[in-house]
């Protein structure tokens, strides 16, 4: 049994911390908003792999009541990595390791400035997966995490295999973690980008519709180029297989029914959205490398404008705005 501290135990880190609980780890979460009645009621798993319940979760207010533990995982949503540095350090002792469980790309990077490279892992999770009612987390299909160590060790990142496999998570050690990164944007930037391109629309609506899953597949095209680009420049000799990733990438869509994206969720409700993780920071490392990527570049401003429109910083017509007031009769 080890200690694994949970920051950010939403939807992705309820799910995976629960599965680390069940396995009879000491799983402490780092909650909010459902704080009271998680530690009331407990957490309620309604997966399509058997449901199970959780009666009673060591659930913490601060970081400094979970204290150091074993591992970290971190699975804030990207737009808060500016607060994970100070929510995670009271979790780290010497021998601490942290995994961070988050979407978008320069993830690591960050952590291994705060906590030193050796002690850093990434996790990219293949999951659909919602969170309902305070302390309802509904796992809809998949759940594979592909996972790498920031220093490419094997031997660390068996650590961390061994871990996730104890709690009967399925687990592919990505042949880098700079690969890995890029697999998950394979999916992330299309499929989350035309997700709010198209007004907050679900995953079935997108492959069904011939202009905008050939719109996901040439983004989904580009992305890999990009990724493969950044892979020659780290010297990885690691490579995306064109075709197959596009072949698994949409098999797995396909299948999954209509499912709401993260990105497409945060926009309906107004929240921030993880759009420069997922799209401005490739879309960046591809000026960079000198790859052209204009479905990308499109999705990117599209998807920057619907949040320009969410935060009041543009507007949009409204009905009211084209009503003609008719001249007065004198």
């Amino acid at each position: 049994m080890v200690s694994v501290a949970v920051i950010g135990a939403g939807a992705v880190g309820g799910y995976y911390g629960a599965l680390l609980a069940r396995a009879g780890h000491d799983v402490r979460f780092l909650m909010r908003s459902n704080l009271a009645e998680v530690r009331k009621g407990g957490l309620d798993v309604r997966s399509i792999r058997g449901d199970f319940r959780l009666p009673a979760v060591s659930a913490f207010a601060t970081p400094e009541e979970i204290g150091p533990a074993d591992w970290v995982v971190c699975s804030l949503k990207a737009t808060a990595v500016g607060e994970a540095q100070e929510l995670v350090a009271p979790c780290v002792g010497p021998n601490t390791r942290v995994l961070a469980l988050m979407n978008g790309l320069g993830i690591e990077e960050r952590f291994a400035d705060w906590f030193g490279a050796d002690r850093i892992f990434g996790g990219m999770a293949f999951v659909c997966i919602n969170r309902g009612d305070p302390g309802v987390i509904h796992h809809l299909e998949y759940g594979r995490i592909s996972i790498g160590h920031f220093q490419d060790v094997p031997a660390e990142l068996a650590e961390l295999e061994v871990l996730l496999e104890s709690a009967q998570i399925e687990v592919t050690a990505a042949p880098s973690l700079r690969y890995a990164r890029w697999e998950k944007l394979c999916w992330n930037i299309p499929f989350n980008g035309l997700s709010v391109a198209g007004g907050g629309i679900g995953t079935q609506t997108i492959v069904r519709d011939g202009p905008m899953r050939a719109t996901a597949e040439r983004a989904m095209r580009e992305v890999i180029s990009i990724g493969n680009a950044d892979l020659s420049m780290a010297g990885s000799s690691a490579r995306l297989d064109p075709d197959a990733v596009v072949d698994w990438m949409f098999a797995q869509t396909d299948t999954m029914g209509e499912y709401r994206t993260s990105m497409a969720i945060d926009f309906v409700l107004g929240r921030e959205m993880e759009s420069e993780a997922i799209l401005g920071e490739p879309l960046r490392r591809a000026a960079h490398l000198g790859v052209a990527a204009p479905t990308v570049e499109t999705l990117y401003a599209l998807v920057r404008a619907a949040g320009l429109r969410n935060r009041g910083e543009i507007s949009a017509l409204t009905p009211g705005d084209l009503e003609v007031t008719p001249p007065s009769v004198v």
